[in-house]
């Protein structure tokens, strides 16, 4: 089940690039940012409340707050840096080199998390690395 998800999340990722690129048009790309994040919060807040999952909040530790902060950060970070190379460049080019992410995951999720490094996602994250290499170049 998990993958359905997961290929949502890549369709959905697509079509972030797309509407991103023609919303941009003519905008400060941090202020565009801002307005996505807005719509964000209230989208998942909206889920939140409808699946009544939102009382969990009283039960988060101060790790689960740490590391939520941190990829909130990194997130928006992101973001805000993805906008503007979408602002710069094409999104053929911008969405490509975007997903870089995966291959650095994999690498992070070895390191931080301990997750074996199978001889599929090694080689996985070398053809996304050349294609990164490719589409840079």
């Amino acid at each position: 089940m998990w993958w359905i998800y997961a290929l949502l999340s890549a369709l959905f990722a697509a079509l972030t690039a797309i509407f991103a690129k023609i919303g941009i048009k003519g905008v400060d790309t941090d202020l565009a940012t801002a307005i996505r994040t807005v719509i964000i919060l209230i989208l998942a807040w909206a889920i939140a409340l409808f699946k009544g999952t939102h009382g969990g909040i009283s039960s988060l530790t101060k790790t689960n707050w740490t590391f939520l902060i941190l990829s909130g950060c990194a997130t928006g970070l992101s973001w805000i840096c993805y906008f503007r190379a979408l602002q710069l460049g094409k999104v053929s080019q911008v969405a490509p080199v975007d997903k870089l992410s995966v291959a650095l995951a994999i690498a992070l999720s070895v390191v931080f998390l301990g997750e074996p490094l199978t001889l599929k996602n090694a080689i996985g994250a070398l053809l996304i690395i050349g294609g990164t290499i490719v589409l840079i170049f």
